[in-house]
Protein backbone atom coordinates (compact mmCIF):
# COMPACT_ATOMS: atom_id res chain seq x y z
CA UNK A 1 0.00 0.00 0.00
CA UNK A 2 1.20 3.39 -0.93
CA UNK A 3 1.61 6.28 1.56
CA UNK A 4 -0.70 9.18 0.15
CA UNK A 5 -0.07 12.29 0.66
CA UNK A 6 -3.71 14.42 1.01
CA UNK A 7 -3.50 18.09 -0.55
CA UNK A 8 -5.60 20.50 1.02
CA UNK A 9 -6.72 23.93 -0.32
CA UNK A 10 -8.25 26.24 1.50
CA UNK A 11 -10.92 28.83 -0.17
CA UNK A 12 -12.87 31.73 2.12
CA UNK A 13 -15.87 32.08 0.22
CA UNK A 14 -18.79 35.01 1.59
CA UNK A 15 -16.20 35.34 5.03
CA UNK A 16 -16.16 31.62 5.70
CA UNK A 17 -13.27 29.40 5.24
CA UNK A 18 -13.69 26.05 3.56
CA UNK A 19 -10.91 23.21 3.89
CA UNK A 20 -11.36 20.95 0.74
CA UNK A 21 -9.27 17.96 0.16
CA UNK A 22 -7.89 17.10 -3.54
CA UNK A 23 -8.13 13.54 -4.73
CA UNK A 24 -10.23 11.27 -6.94
CA UNK A 25 -11.87 9.60 -3.67
CA UNK A 26 -15.21 10.26 -2.47
CA UNK A 27 -15.83 13.28 -0.95
CA UNK A 28 -12.67 14.77 -2.85
CA UNK A 29 -12.38 18.03 -4.87
CA UNK A 30 -10.75 16.25 -8.17
CA UNK A 31 -8.07 18.46 -9.70
CA UNK A 32 -10.03 19.19 -12.78
CA UNK A 33 -13.05 20.31 -10.82
CA UNK A 34 -13.72 24.16 -12.03
CA UNK A 35 -14.96 26.88 -8.95
CA UNK A 36 -18.42 26.92 -10.56
CA UNK A 37 -18.98 23.41 -9.59
CA UNK A 38 -17.06 23.67 -6.31
CA UNK A 39 -19.25 26.37 -5.42
CA UNK A 40 -22.30 25.07 -6.78
CA UNK A 41 -22.53 21.27 -6.01
CA UNK A 42 -20.08 21.09 -2.95
CA UNK A 43 -20.80 24.17 -0.92
CA UNK A 44 -24.58 24.76 -2.17
CA UNK A 45 -24.05 27.84 -3.72
CA UNK A 46 -26.87 27.66 -6.33
CA UNK A 47 -26.49 31.55 -7.48
CA UNK A 48 -23.78 30.93 -9.30
CA UNK A 49 -25.08 29.64 -12.54
CA UNK A 50 -22.98 27.79 -14.94
CA UNK A 51 -24.55 27.85 -19.31
CA UNK A 52 -22.06 28.09 -21.43
CA UNK A 53 -19.19 26.55 -19.49
CA UNK A 54 -16.80 28.14 -21.73
CA UNK A 55 -16.13 31.87 -19.83
CA UNK A 56 -17.83 33.32 -23.03
CA UNK A 57 -21.88 34.33 -21.42
CA UNK A 58 -20.38 35.06 -17.47
CA UNK A 59 -23.20 33.32 -16.05
CA UNK A 60 -20.71 32.11 -13.42
CA UNK A 61 -18.89 35.15 -12.66
CA UNK A 62 -17.88 35.59 -8.89
CA UNK A 63 -15.26 38.06 -7.60
CA UNK A 64 -12.19 36.76 -6.34
CA UNK A 65 -9.33 38.69 -4.71
CA UNK A 66 -11.36 41.93 -5.54
CA UNK A 67 -11.83 41.31 -9.29
CA UNK A 68 -14.76 39.87 -11.14
CA UNK A 69 -13.72 35.82 -12.29
CA UNK A 70 -15.70 33.84 -14.57
CA UNK A 71 -15.73 30.55 -12.12
CA UNK A 72 -16.24 27.86 -15.00
CA UNK A 73 -12.80 28.78 -16.03
CA UNK A 74 -10.93 28.34 -13.05
CA UNK A 75 -9.92 25.38 -11.74
CA UNK A 76 -10.81 24.45 -7.77
CA UNK A 77 -7.07 23.63 -7.02
CA UNK A 78 -5.97 26.87 -8.57
CA UNK A 79 -7.80 29.26 -6.35
CA UNK A 80 -5.70 27.74 -3.11
CA UNK A 81 -6.03 31.03 -0.51
CA UNK A 82 -8.57 32.70 -2.46
CA UNK A 83 -11.09 35.22 -1.56
CA UNK A 84 -14.14 34.29 -2.90
CA UNK A 85 -17.48 36.42 -2.84
CA UNK A 86 -20.84 34.96 -4.51
CA UNK A 87 -24.33 36.68 -5.52
CA UNK A 88 -25.14 35.45 -1.66
CA UNK A 89 -22.54 36.86 -0.09
CA UNK A 90 -23.74 40.03 -0.90
CA UNK A 91 -26.57 40.29 1.27
CA UNK A 92 -26.49 40.65 4.52
CA UNK A 93 -25.32 37.73 7.08
CA UNK A 94 -27.32 38.46 10.35
CA UNK A 95 -30.56 39.68 8.85
CA UNK A 96 -30.71 38.31 5.03
CA UNK A 97 -31.29 42.12 4.02
CA UNK A 98 -30.16 42.23 0.20
CA UNK A 99 -27.20 44.79 -0.68
CA UNK A 100 -27.84 48.11 -2.28
CA UNK A 101 -26.59 46.97 -5.64
CA UNK A 102 -29.16 43.77 -5.15
CA UNK A 103 -32.00 46.13 -4.35
CA UNK A 104 -31.58 48.60 -7.12
CA UNK A 105 -31.57 45.50 -9.55
CA UNK A 106 -35.22 44.82 -7.87
CA UNK A 107 -36.23 48.08 -7.83
CA UNK A 108 -35.69 49.29 -11.73
CA UNK A 109 -36.26 45.69 -12.89
CA UNK A 110 -33.00 44.83 -14.04
CA UNK A 111 -33.56 41.83 -14.97
CA UNK A 112 -36.25 39.08 -16.66
CA UNK A 113 -35.59 34.96 -16.02
CA UNK A 114 -33.02 36.26 -13.74
CA UNK A 115 -30.31 33.44 -14.93
CA UNK A 116 -27.97 35.70 -15.98
CA UNK A 117 -28.42 38.38 -13.19
CA UNK A 118 -26.12 36.67 -10.42
CA UNK A 119 -22.88 36.83 -12.89
CA UNK A 120 -24.24 40.80 -13.83
CA UNK A 121 -24.73 41.50 -10.13
CA UNK A 122 -21.37 39.93 -9.48
CA UNK A 123 -19.74 41.69 -12.70
CA UNK A 124 -21.29 45.20 -11.07
CA UNK A 125 -19.90 44.30 -7.58
CA UNK A 126 -16.40 44.01 -8.76
CA UNK A 127 -16.13 47.74 -10.52
CA UNK A 128 -17.79 49.27 -7.50
CA UNK A 129 -15.35 48.12 -5.38
CA UNK A 130 -12.03 49.58 -7.56
CA UNK A 131 -14.90 53.12 -8.13
CA UNK A 132 -17.18 54.26 -5.94
CA UNK A 133 -18.95 56.23 -8.86
CA UNK A 134 -18.46 54.58 -11.93
CA UNK A 135 -19.44 56.42 -15.45
CA UNK A 136 -21.89 54.52 -17.38
CA UNK A 137 -19.36 53.94 -20.12
CA UNK A 138 -17.83 52.23 -17.17
CA UNK A 139 -20.63 50.09 -16.42
CA UNK A 140 -21.29 49.50 -19.88
CA UNK A 141 -17.95 48.28 -20.34
CA UNK A 142 -17.64 46.54 -16.85
CA UNK A 143 -20.77 44.30 -17.70
CA UNK A 144 -19.42 43.80 -21.41
CA UNK A 145 -18.81 40.20 -20.58
CA UNK A 146 -21.81 38.60 -19.39
CA UNK A 147 -24.83 37.90 -22.00
CA UNK A 148 -28.23 37.94 -21.72
CA UNK A 149 -31.00 36.59 -23.97
CA UNK A 150 -33.76 38.12 -22.36
CA UNK A 151 -32.52 41.46 -23.32
CA UNK A 152 -31.93 43.27 -19.98
CA UNK A 153 -28.69 44.66 -20.53
CA UNK A 154 -30.48 47.72 -20.45
CA UNK A 155 -32.29 47.78 -17.68
CA UNK A 156 -28.97 46.17 -15.63
CA UNK A 157 -26.88 49.08 -16.99
CA UNK A 158 -29.54 51.77 -15.70
CA UNK A 159 -29.94 49.84 -12.19
CA UNK A 160 -26.48 49.97 -11.69
CA UNK A 161 -26.33 53.86 -12.43
CA UNK A 162 -29.48 53.94 -10.01
CA UNK A 163 -27.49 52.27 -7.14
CA UNK A 164 -24.51 55.22 -7.84
CA UNK A 165 -26.90 57.72 -7.83
CA UNK A 166 -28.14 56.21 -4.58
CA UNK A 167 -24.66 56.06 -3.43
CA UNK A 168 -23.76 59.59 -4.22
CA UNK A 169 -26.58 61.24 -2.43
CA UNK A 170 -26.20 58.81 0.83
CA UNK A 171 -22.21 60.46 0.48
CA UNK A 172 -23.73 64.08 0.14
CA UNK A 173 -21.59 64.15 -3.23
Amino acid sequence: MKNRVERFITLRVNGKEYELSVGTGRGQVPPQETLANTLRDRLGLTGTKVACDEGACGCCTVVMNGEAVTSCMLFTCDCDGADITTIEGLADAATGELSGLQKAFLDNVGFQCGFCTPGIIMSAEALLRRKQYPTEEEVREALSGNLCRCGTHYSAVESVMAYVEQRRKANND
